[in-house]
């Protein structure tokens, strides 16, 4: 049976998205034992944070959609207003049902009053004044029907809006980062954390506004009847739900960390449910029985964030409970109070009616208050991270007057004294290195796996900056132009290429995406990636869906993905190709064809090619050799040879394995 733990941090391997516990330690919580100042410190960053956070989310509801903002916001408000006007017409019911009876049974002058209301009162007949408040009490009725169907669709619409609008901005913003962003574990977390809740946190964020504002009219309408009743009842009342609301905003922050804290968790777990439920590592996990020990390793990172979430929601709703008796206990004096004041006859059995349900109207709408206070509080933190990400601002940017790409462009690169560390790594990935491409020409790098071939390619393409030296391409450095002109003069084809869900022709006109519809150019650039054969062989020719995602598609195989991915890279007329590995996965004979038509298709055009397949390499115009992140070597595959060095070392290793011949070197 397979052995299933957490490796502490600081292990041999802390960054392992299986065997390792992402953080050890505990988040700081909120809800912990805290001196007073600083807890009535952490209280008013609370409130502030909780004020300033219901206009971002009132300007980012409005921002989808001014006009079903305006309809939910007086929908809230008409709703608002019914338990008051509710409780004041039951008191109006009441009497004057009271009234109606006492003038048939004591015969006495059928009058009737209504009110007052707002200073009016109406006078007319006993059983008139029953019907003028059974008509009113309908008009509430529609009012409340009508503000609350349309309050549920405004509701429903701008949630739906707001959840695409977040994560279409993710993405957008997501789209403008430079690769070192996505390298990095943080900046995971932050998308994943702005991307997956976005998804629900829209609903929250509107129902926990406009519940605010809906609560808040229900209470002041309501405490001004209280206040009429005894303004210190009216205090006792508001004040009752006050502790509940403290403990249940600090409870809130203590989720919210623990969300954060758990966020590594819940990715990691996401990591391995793919492992075993995508089909790109399907045959590995059929072959070696990796299901039962992945869904293991869930289980033990499930088990662990669950026992967090655990205590946090058991002392949450404890605290909660405890707490709310005060309000409950507050609730039942009111009542105590109002019947006896009705008793000796200071009050009508209307107003014992009206005054108890507006004691139950405004406990629930100050306790919902809070609540949505808190909740606010809870989203104004997640906006906090969707901000933060947001505003994170990408180091590759447009200068602000960058060079105009030359025209025509002639697609001459030179490496100038290059050096190239990645983020965190200890070791430069390519050290002082210097070469010149000249225009026109195919250049091959070949070297050692580690070498700094790939980072060569991915600093022509601007994915990163040097930290050392400079490139030149027509003289200018890269640094001056605008980044998207210039990669829109750069088609590139890796060796860690990409396989889309969509058809064929789809797939290779995502190479220029503002020319998908033009099948000519896609079936060209298939023919120049050597596609196009295996294409018209499929059932639907240049539309069969590839992949098996999202219906009857096809799957291909490892090399015919890759010719598709390498016709990608002819769809875009670029005066630059840039190709890495590009043909691993294809039989050395399709490479060397390839290879052979590419200079032909790289007339006029700069190339640089990364294989490790010398046979075909040897074709290129010049040669460079890396090492440890240097130039060692360069020059055509004739001199290289003459020079006995490395290269030839490893082109006569790599013949010997063919030939079934041991490797000699000249001299």
């Amino acid at each position: 049976m397979p052995q299933f733990y957490l490796k502490p941090s600081g292990t041999d391997d802390p960054a392992s998205g299986i065997s390792s516990e992402p953080e050890s330690r505990e988040p700081k919580s909120a809800a912990g034992r805290v001196p007073f100042r600083t807890a009535l410190r952490n209280t008013r960053k609370s409130i502030f944070a909780t004020v300033k956070g219901i206009p971002r989310i009132f300007a980012l509801v409005w921002r989808v959609s001014p006009p079903l903002t305006l309809v939910l916001a007086i929908a809230t408000v008409l709703s608002g207003l019914v338990p008051a006007a509710t409780a004041w017409i039951i008191r109006l019911l009441i009497d004057a049902v009271t009234n109606a009876a006492r003038v048939r049974s004591e015969q006495l002058p059928d009058v009737g009053i209504v009110g007052p209301v707002a200073g009016i009162a109406v006078h007319t007949t006993a059983t008139g004044a029953v019907l003028y408040v059974i008509a009113a009490q309908f008009l509430v009725f529609v009012v409340q029907a009508i503000a609350g169907a349309a309050r549920n669709v405004a509701t429903e619409l701008l949630q739906e809006l707001v959840s695409q609008d977040i994560q279409a901005r993710v993405m957008d913003h997501a789209g403008r980062l430079e690769l070192a962003f996505f390298e990095d574990a943080r900046s995971y977390d932050l998308v994943r954390q702005a991307r997956e809740e976005a998804a629900h946190r829209p609903v929250a964020m509107i129902s926990n506004v406009y519940g605010t504002l809906q609560n808040s009219v229900t209470f002041v309408s309501v405490v001004a009847l209280l206040v009429a009743l005894n303004p210190w009842v009216a205090l006792a009342v508001l004040l009752a739900p006050v502790p509940a609301f403290v403990a249940d905003a600090r409870f809130g922050k203590t989720g919210f960390l623990v969300a954060t804290w758990a966020s590594p968790i819940r990715r990691r777990m996401q990591y391995l449910s793919t492992l075993v439920t995508t089909d790109s590592y399907a045959k590995e996990v059929k072959l070696f029985g990796l299901s039962g020990y992945l869904v293991g390793r869930f289980r033990v990172l499930g088990g662990l964030f669950y026992r967090r979430q655990r205590s946090q929601v058991v002392a949450r709703s404890f605290a909660a409970t405890s707490l709310g008796a005060l309000s409950t206990l507050v609730g039942s004096l009111t009542y105590l109070y109002v019947a006896l004041q009705t008793i000796s006859g200071r009050l009508t059995l209307g107003d014992l009616v009206m005054y108890t349900a507006a004691t139950v109207a405004v406990q629930i709408a100050v306790q919902t208050l809070f609540s949505e206070l808190t909740g606010i509080y809870e989203n104004t933190l997640y906006l906090d991270t969707l901000h933060e990400m947001l505003a994170t601002r990408p180091s590759i940017t447009r200068p602000e007057e960058p060079t105009a790409l030359p025209d025509p462009l002639r697609g001459h690169i030179v490496f100038e004294n290059v050096t190239f560390t990645y983020p965190g790594a200890s070791e430069p990935a390519l050290r002082d290195v210097s070469l010149a491409i000249e225009p026109g020409t195919t250049l091959a790098v070949v070297g050692s796996n580690g070498a700094g071939k790939s980072t060569l390619i991915k600093l022509v393409c601007r994915l990163y900056d040097p930290q050392g030296g400079r490139i030149l391409l027509d003289g200018v450095d890269l640094r001056e132009f605008d980044p998207e002109e210039l990669r829109a003069q750069i088609s590139a084809a890796f060796q860690d290429y990409r396989t889309y869900q969509a058809t064929a022709a789809e797939n290779i006109g995502l190479g220029d995406p503002g020319r998908m519809s033009d099948r000519a150019l896609i079936e060209d650039a298939a023919a120049k990636g050597g596609a196009d054969g295996l294409i018209r062989q499929l059932s639907r020719g240049y539309d069969t869906p590839l992949g098996k995602w999202f219906g009857q598609g096809t799957e291909l195989s490892g090399g015919q993905w890759q010719k598709i991915a390498l016709s990608r890279a002819f769809v875009r007329d670029a005066r630059i190709l840039v190709f890495d590995e590009p043909t691993s996965a294809i039989d050395p004979a399709s490479e060397h064809e390839l290879f052979s038509r590419l200079r032909v298709l790289a007339h006029r055009r700069t190339s640089i090619y990364v294989s490790h397949r010398f046979s075909t390499v040897r074709q290129a115009d010049r040669i460079v050799l890396l090492s440890g992140g240097r130039v060692i070597e360069e020059g055509t595959h004739t001199a290289l040879m003459a020079q006995d060095g490395e290269y030839a070392q490893l082109f006569l290793l790599q013949a010997s394995a063919y030939l079934d011949e041991p490797a000699t070197t000249k001299g």
